[in-house]
């Protein structure tokens, strides 16, 4: 990080951001990481994954901190260069982290507190100078294209390329499932949510009567069947029955008046 730029930076500005940037590295800010230029260190950027749960969920949020020669004494100014729905592009966002609000900076804050106030307001929807107003469908949308337009980007590309291979990595994924040819269904198959058609008091399947409902059918029937049979055969026994009670009765009457 030594140049010619960074000689003519203040030593205590050059010394501060030397020791943000190994324990930035030692001990990483959730969803953020960030670099100085090689030849400016009071020039950093910083790349935000988008947390899960929220509508910046799978985009890469590429911006800068231009620190002053001041600092730790007075405040960085912070720009968000990737679209995102809730900030304007390349303009001094106004936090009371940046120089904006000069009075209530803390020297103690250092480049990792700097870094997770922006990503904490960045997922608020509060208004403030330099802030916009979109939907959650727009600003997914734009997360979905963060990735190839970081991609065009020369300083993003050359200062981070571990997330420049993430991302590639992710478009590959991509294109696969795009190019992954759809399953035709299967053949005789209806859903469980399609409503089933009836006949006969059967249920259909796939416009055939299942074979369960066949048996099913073909028991009742026989029970119809021998049901009548038996009812047949028991009006018949009482015919002769009462046929053969009247002829005795006949008989009886017959004998009695002989004698």
């Amino acid at each position: 990080m030594s140049s010619n730029s960074n000689k003519r930076a203040p030593t205590t500005a050059t010394q501060r951001l030397k020791q943000d940037y190994l324990r930035i590295k030692k001990d990483p800010v959730p969803y953020i990481c960030a670099e100085p230029l090689p030849s400016n260190i009071l020039e950093w950027h910083y790349v935000v994954r988008g947390p899960e749960t929220t509508p910046y969920e799978g985009g890469y949020y590429h911006g800068k901190l231009n620190f002053p020669r001041e600092f730790p004494f007075k405040p960085p100014s912070i720009y968000m260069i990737t679209p995102n729905g809730r900030f304007k592009c390349n303009t001094r966002l106004c936090l009371s982290i940046t120089d904006f609000h000069p009075d209530t900076w803390n020297p103690a804050w250092s480049v990792s507190t700097i870094l997770t106030g922006l990503l904490s307001f960045m997922v608020e929807k509060g208004p403030t100078l330099g802030s916009i107003e979109t939907s959650d469908f727009t600003k997914r949308q734009l997360a979905a294209q963060s990735l190839a337009f970081n991609l065009k980007d020369k300083v993003f590309s050359e200062l981070f390329p571990e997330v420049v291979e993430e991302i590639k990595q992710k478009q590959r994924a991509q294109e696969e499932l795009n190019n992954r040819p759809q399953t035709l269904p299967l053949p005789d198959v209806v859903p469980d949510t399609e409503a089933h058609h009836v006949q006969n008091g059967v249920a259909l399947l796939n416009g055939h009567v299942p074979l369960a409902a066949v048996n099913h059918a073909g028991l009742q029937q026989a029970n119809r069947n021998h049901g009548l049979l038996g009812g047949a055969l028991a009006n018949l026994f009482v015919i002769v029955g009462f046929a053969a009670f009247a002829y005795t009765v006949k008989y009886v009457l017959r004998s009695i008046a002989q004698e």
